[in-house]
């Protein structure tokens, strides 16, 4: 058996993060290993629900041997087993996000012997995680460029904080992914804007739509609004972005005590800055895309200045696959690339 990896989890952003992709490298490269310090950068510390919910997730999918799963808990040790397709359902029990717990089994289910059909409950629409457009959007699409075959269909949204969303996500598996070079944006070929929203009054995305008109110049017909059926009260503003080589989706939630049009006006200035670094790739698909170009063992994109998430990413990878991850600082334009490539 592999030695056991020792990982610290305080390192980096300290976060939820260096759970997930650990878990997940762990599952494909058979690898055990025992995470510290869990969360330890956090207001509370050690495992919360939706993370009990990603180990309980990954150990039932490779048959792992766990020790200290449990809620609060700062360390574990997983052992995993052989990856196991087929259907599984997992619900986190609060608004805890589905895309997180996907985001810790999905690499694993990729590469798998077989196809597999999850279902995930609780949050689909979180302030502190991709919502289910981003997923569907943005990141799927590259990996089914990658050769990858995965579905994604939103059955029920689920807000912060009463959660009782679902998510069904469908997997063909692949023996390896193909990497890819994200250089350029190209050409921009379509955008739009759409506010969701559940239980709340109308004038609310009202007022969003007429701020997002204001300050964006747009069309009025790029702008919808989609009243979603929810457990709970939930308000969120999408923008997308189209281009010729990539979709980005920039997301505001509405808060208790946070105008409509601030909200707007979060959503706004966060494509702006997007814009205006004239890169491909977004801060958080940033993030997302590292893994499984890291799995494909080449790739590039180029970014904006990498956030602690992705800079975590960078340094953890590496110590279970034998790729390098480059990341260059692009003269005069304050963008990164980031290069994937084979070497110790």
């Amino acid at each position: 058996m592999p030695r056991m990896l020792h990982i610290d989890g305080s390192r980096g952003e300290g976060g939820g993060q260096i759970l997930r992709t650990s878990l997940a490298l762990s599952m494909i490269t058979n690898t055990p290993i025992r995470i510290t310090n869990i969360r330890a950068r956090r207001a509370k510390p050690g495992l919360m629900r939706q993370h009990l919910t990603a180990v309980q997730a990954a150990a039932g999918i490779s048959k792992a041997q766990v020790e200290g799963a449990a809620v609060g808990s700062q360390e574990i040790a997983f052992t995993p087993s052989a990856v196991t397709p087929g259907d599984h359902c997992f619900a986190i029990g609060t608004a805890g996000s589905t895309t997180l717990i996907l985001q810790t089994v999905l690499p694993a289910l990729i590469l798998a012997t077989g196809p597999s059909r999850l279902i995930l409950e609780g949050g689909t629409h979180n302030p502190m995680a991709p919502p289910f457009e981003f997923l569907d959007r943005a990141f799927l699409p590259l990996l089914r460029r990658m050769g990858a075959t995965v579905e994604a269909t939103l059955e029920r949204a689920g807000f912060y904080p009463a959660g009782g969303g679902r998510l069904t996500v469908n997997i063909s598996p692949i023996r390896e992914l193909q990497g890819f070079d994200l250089l350029e944006r190209g050409e921009l070929r379509n955008r739009q804007g759409t506010v969701l929203l559940a239980n709340l009054p109308g004038h609310i995305a009202g007022r969003e739509v007429k701020k997002l008109t204001e300050l964006t110049s747009w069309d009025p017909a790029c702008f919808e609004i989609r009243k979603l059926d929810s457990a709970g009260p939930g308000n969120a503003v999408l923008l997308e972005l189209e281009s010729e080589n990539v979709t980005e989706v920039f997301t505001a939630f509405g808060e208790a005590g946070v105008s409509a049009e601030a909200v707007a006006e979060r959503a706004v200035r966060e494509m702006r800055s997007y814009l205006v670094a004239d890169v491909p790739v977004g801060e958080h698909l940033a993030d997302q895309l590292l893994l499984p170009l890291a799995l494909a063992r080449s790739g590039s994109f180029r970014t904006l200045p990498l956030s602690l998430h992705t800079q975590t990413q960078v340094e953890l990878i590496p110590e279970f696959l034998d790729v390098r991850i480059g990341v260059e600082v692009e003269d005069g334009k304050g963008g990164r690339v980031c290069r994937v490539g084979v070497g110790a």
